[in-house]
């Protein structure tokens, strides 16, 4: 260890490398107190953090610096060997993103196609699983309850055609078809609340997100939705997870590369 520095040196090839290499945090040039405050405050915060309360909060130079700041640790808010939801578990989908008019319904213009599943815990919830899909095709959808639910579960859904095939993958599927004085939020409350939820973050604390960005919200919603009883362990959970996942770079949203400074 070169103290000075704060670099590892092998003995061997005297090769020098810091703490941050390959993570996240690769070459950030934001001292390590501020990436730690900046983890307690997103994950301790009932609300969330947008960039423009986290650069006052943290006495950042510039948006962009907090911008980049909380996307790379959206990009740390995923345990790589997570396991898949378990239990009855209910799944729908919802459009997700911009304000742009035009078509709506399953062909909205602006959004894109969010797939949401969530464990059933008695009258309440338990974890959360979301996911951008496609479109809600049997394929893509088959394929977002196969990639986040555990076979052999009890899945709740809608009449929509594209689950139709979930008892045949092994899934104890139990649809039921809207219409008459039942609407969707009492056949599936669960999740529609989550997507209400979800709606009013996006567009309480970070008005608006554009639908390139969705997948890394969706992320940081999740992460929050299931450690919501246990705050600090979040905060701990996302300091050791930020050295599991590699750095990649993050565009601003004029599509230009940007590294932190």
């Amino acid at each position: 260890m070169l103290p000075r520095r704060w670099l590892w040196q092998c003995k061997g090839c005297k090769r020098q490398t810091s703490a941050t290499a390959g993570t996240v945090l690769h070459q950030t040039r934001v001292p390590l107190t501020r990436w730690f405050q900046a983890a307690y405050l997103v994950t301790t915060i009932t609300p969330g953090l947008s960039a423009v309360q986290l650069r006052r909060q943290l006495g950042l130079a510039t948006y962009e610096t907090a911008w980049t700041m909380l996307h790379r640790l959206r990009r740390a808010m995923l345990r790589p060997e997570r396991d898949k939801l378990a239990g009855p578990v209910e799944v729908d989908e919802s459009f997700i993103g911009g304000t742009r008019s035009g078509k709506r319904g399953r062909a909205a213009a602006g959004k894109v196609l969010v797939s949401g599943a969530v464990e059933v815990r008695r009258e309440g919830s338990g974890r959360v699983r979301l996911a951008v899909i496609p479109s809600a095709s049997q394929a893509a959808l088959e394929g977002f309850v196969q990639s986040h639910v555990g076979e052999g579960g009890t899945v709740f859904t809608d009449g929509w055609p594209g689950y139709d095939r979930l008892k045949s993958l092994g899934y104890d599927h139990q649809p039921e078809n809207q219409g008459g004085k039942r609407n969707p939020r009492q056949i599936l409350p669960r999740i529609h609340r989550v997507f209400s939820n979800l709606k009013t973050w996006l567009a309480g604390t970070h008005h608006g997100v554009g639908s390139k960005n969705v997948p890394a919200y969706l992320r940081e919603f999740e992460f929050r939705f299931n450690r919501r009883r246990t705050p600090m362990a979040a905060f701990q959970s996302l300091l050791g997870l930020t050295s599991r996942h590699p750095h990649t770079r993050v565009r601003r949203r004029s599509g230009s590369s940007e590294s932190i400074r």
